[in-house]
Order: C-alpha cells, then structure tokens, then sequence
C-alpha cells in the first residue's frame, strides 16, 4: 500500500511512521519545511513519543518513508489512501478555524486521482466530512465523490506521548460517505492497523462517536467537581467518596483538579452545542470545568487572606503533566482570576524556560524570590518530590492536582488544601 499523511504534527508524524514500520510506503507533508527536513534526516521534531525516534530512523534509512512541503504532488503520485490530520484550531469560545482544514482540502483536490481514498482523522463538527470536505476535494479535482474516489472519517483516538501504545490498542472507527468507500477505507486501515478497524455506516456516526467520547469525559469530570465543591462544604473528603462509589461496577466518577485543558477535553464539547438540537448537558459541564481555576484561587484567598499585591506562584503552565502544550490551560485562568484580585501571578514549570514563560504571557519566577503561596496547576511528576523550600516560602498551597507530600509539608508549617478534601489541611 502506498499512503501520504498530511500535516506531520503530535499525531501526524507518529502514525505515518506507524505505517511505515507496517511495510508500507509513506509520504509524509507538512507546510514547515523545518519540519520536513528533520523527517528526512531521520531525526523527529516531538519529543517525548515512545518509540517514535527508533522507528523514525528505520523508516528513513529503509526507504518507507520520506517527507515532503508539495502536498499536491504527494497526492499526484497515485496513492492509495490519504490520511488528513491537520489542526482545526479554534478561538477563545472554542469556535473552528476552518482556514487550515480548507486548505488542506484544497491541496489535497488539487493531485487527486481516480480511485484514491481520503481520510479525514481531524476531529471536527458532525456533518463536516459530507458537507465541506467533500465539496472542497470535488471542486479542486473536478472529480466526483463515492465515483472516482472515496471519501471517509477516522477520529485519531491517541494521546501524545503513547501513539503507537494507542493505536495498538483501540478499535479504528471508520464512517465513510457511501457503502463501498467505507469498505475501501476499512480495508486499507486493516492493512496496517494492529486493532480492530470498525466500520461506523456512516461518516457522520464516526464523527459524532469522537465527539461523544471526548465529551463524556468533561461531563464526567464536572460531576466529580461538582461532588468536590459540595463536599467542601461538608468538610468531606471527596475522593473518599468517589473511591467507594467507584467501587460498585457501574460507577466510574472520574476525579476532580483544577482545570480541563489540552486541545480535545474543552474544546470538543462546544461542537455539539450549536445549532437547533444543541446540546444542554454539555454547557452546563462547560461552566462547571471552565470555572474551577477561579474556585482554586478562593481556596488560596480563604486559607490566605486577601491576595491583594502578593505574590502567587503557579506551578505548572502546561495543560498535562510531562506534555508541553498550553493549548486551553488552566494556568492561563489561574493568572488571570489572580491578576483580577490584584495578586501577582508568577510561574514555574520545568518544561519550559523564562523566556518561552514570558512568551506565553507568564512572569517566570526565578526559583529564589519570596511568594505568599502557590498553586499547583499541572501533574507533573517532579512535584510528586518538591517540598517545603521549593516554593518560595509559600505558607498556603492549593494543591489542584493532588500530587504534593502532605506530611513534608505539615512538618515545615506550611497548609496544603486539595480541591475536594478540606480535611488535608495541615501546618
């Protein structure tokens, strides 16, 4: 089989070396000619993807996979199956850039030939492979869709960081425009998909199974934050009650933190939100999530006073631990909830450097200076080991992420407030 994966980003590049290390014949494209030059000397643009750099390797010295900036060119060639990933970036309201994803399209309609199969694995509103895929390829190639080629969407279901794990792993959902396009597409992804590839009936079922999953978890997540608040109030431990909730086989109550970041959690949801049948739950959970970095900041000011002109520390900028990606954090609330109550905002995380902070809008801090508490924003497990004189004399942390060592902490004087457990209060 020979493929051509479009945009060589996180998932990208992983799964075009995940075909290549299939035996296949890959041709990988992306606008950054960065990018592309590192791809073909072998050498990958991502860290931290397991086993990514290995396979890399031995996909380029094996001749299997090459990239290149002509993506039409790419798709000249005749290959037989298409896999766009391009990013569908979206506003501060979580509203799509369609600009991207079009002109992918374009680029894509412009080589394409007779009996291709186009792979739509973005994520994006339902409807959208019908409706706006499919009339952009049609007008670039003057070719008709379901005719003289075939068109398909296939949600990536992987996490940064453990591709490769994940695509072993989950069922390849695959929904096409008409029958025999969707079979097509099946067939090919079995080709060198390790799990189970399944078939959806339609495009618009596998768009709205991405959409569907996603959006569980930030529904689930609200619950659990909605229990934290509540059991805050009750002077409970919430992750008591979830633990033993969770005990009984039809309870899956995730646990609560300090916000929902990343690309997919918070933005996805907002796309069954509009239009006639518009979503409910989904809002609601949206509010709920999108309020918990300003609750996090009431915890601090209750334990602390008033944050007026002191300085507090964030700990952590990215969105999850050990990813570097700020894409919808929750240190941005964080910050900006602080800087509302006239407090300081300073920030620390060891995956990023004083400059890359400041670039993001964040004062760094500089590991010395005084602060009258923190907050810790993000998982990472270096602050599974910090301790009391790693903050900066902090007197009050909200730990939003349940990582820190209670007890080292208390030894030193200093109280600790998880989201949830008022009773982890110590010092």
């Amino acid at each position: 089989m020979r493929a051509v994966v479009v945009a060589l980003g996180k998932m990208g590049l992983p799964l075009a070396t995940y075909i290549a290390r299939a035996g296949h014949e890959v041709v990988g494209c992306d606008v950054d000619a960065g990018t592309v030059d590192l791809v073909n000397a072998g050498r990958s643009p991502i860290a931290g993807e397991a086993g990514l750099d290995e396979a890399l390797r031995d996909a380029v010295a094996g001749g299997r996979l090459r990239a290149t900036t002509d993506t039409t060119a790419a798709v000249a060639a005749g290959p037989d199956l298409v896999i766009a990933v391009a990013p569908l970036y979206v506003d501060e309201r979580a509203r799509p850039d369609w600009a991207i994803l079009d002109d992918v399209c374009a680029a894509i309609g412009r080589g394409l030939r007779v009996g291709a199969t186009v792979s739509i694995e973005t994520t994006v509103p339902v409807g959208t492979t019908r409706d706006r895929v499919a009339p952009a390829l049609q007008n670039a190639s003057g070719l008709r869709a379901g005719r003289d080629f075939h068109v398909v969407f296939s949600p990536e279901r992987v996490s940064s960081g453990v591709v490769f794990r994940d695509l072993d792993t989950y069922p390849k959902l695959v929904g096409g425009l008409d029958p025999a396009g969707e079979a097509r597409a099946v067939g090919l992804y079995e080709q060198f998909i390790a799990a189970e590839v399944r078939a959806m009936g339609s495009a618009e079922a596998a768009e709205l199974t991405k959409l569907a999953e996603t959006t569980y978890r930030d529904l689930n997540i609200a619950y659990a934050n909605e229990l934290a608040r509540y059991a805050d109030t009750l002077g409970l431990d919430v992750q008591r009650v979830i633990d033993a909730a969770n005990s009984q086989p039809y309870c899956h109550v995730h646990s609560p933190g300090v916000a929902v970041g990343g690309h997919c959690i918070p933005v996805y949801p907002h796309f069954l939100l509009s239009g006639d049948q518009g979503a409910r739950l989904p809002r609601v959970a949206r509010e709920i999530n999108a309020a918990m970095p300003a609750y996090a900041v009431d915890l601090l000011e209750h334990e602390l006073g008033a944050l007026e002109g002191r300085a507090i520390l964030i700990l952590g900028v990215a969105y999850r631990g050990a990813i570097k990606e700020l894409a919808f954090s929750g240190a941005a609330g964080l910050r900006d909830e602080l800087r509302e109550r006239g407090a300081q905002p300073l920030a620390s995380d060891p995956l990023y450097t004083g400059d890359e902070l400041r670039a993001a809008g964040y004062e760094p801090w500089d590991g010395h200076g005084a602060v009258a508490g923190a907050i810790v924003q993000t998982d990472h497990e270096q602050y599974r080991r910090l301790g009391p004189g790693d903050i900066g004399g902090a007197s009050v942390v909200v730990d939003g992420r349940g990582v820190l060592d209670l007890d080292t902490f208390a030894a030193a004087g200093v109280r600790v407030q998880r989201i949830g457990r008022p009773g982890t209060i110590r010092g």
